[in-house]
């Protein structure tokens, strides 16, 4: 794969990860938790505050996936999100599992993992972001 294929992949596995951990962040953190136990089951067999504490870190992640990587400004925080959210997806997968919605979240769950550590690797390893002002 070309550096110039390889880099348009690793933008289009950020955006999306924004785009999934944000919308979900938005919702842990704005809704209801009545609402949102409705709508995902965890939700109301977990405290209140570890329900926003995820939402939160989920929206920082969206935030540090993408504006690091944009501005250029400390982009090592973008693969930093991205292990973030690996992190996430492996923590998910033993309480999916202890609510019984393996089957339905498993494969998503694998998918965002998958794609957040494509992020790390690309973007600490094979085609990190230049810092503003480095030389290339």
């Amino acid at each position: 794969m070309s550096a110039k294929n390889l880099n348009i992949s690793l933008w289009a596995a950020q955006i999306l990860l924004a785009m999934v951990f944000g919308a979900a962040g938005v919702m842990k953190v704005t809704m209801p938790l009545p609402d949102l136990a409705a709508m995902l089951t965890w939700p109301g067999n977990v405290p209140t505050w570890l329900v926003r504490f995820i939402g939160t870190a989920e929206l920082a992640g969206a935030i540090g996936i993408l504006v690091p990587a944009l501005t250029r400004i400390q982009p090592l925080l973008t693969p930093l999100a991205a292990l973030g959210f690996a992190i996430i997806q492996i923590l998910a997968v033993p309480v999916h599992i202890s609510q019984g919605d393996i089957a339905m979240v498993g494969p998503i769950n694998a998918i965002l993992l998958a794609l957040a550590l494509f992020v790390v690797w690309g973007r600490y390893r094979k085609l990190p972001i230049q810092p503003k002002g480095a030389l290339a």
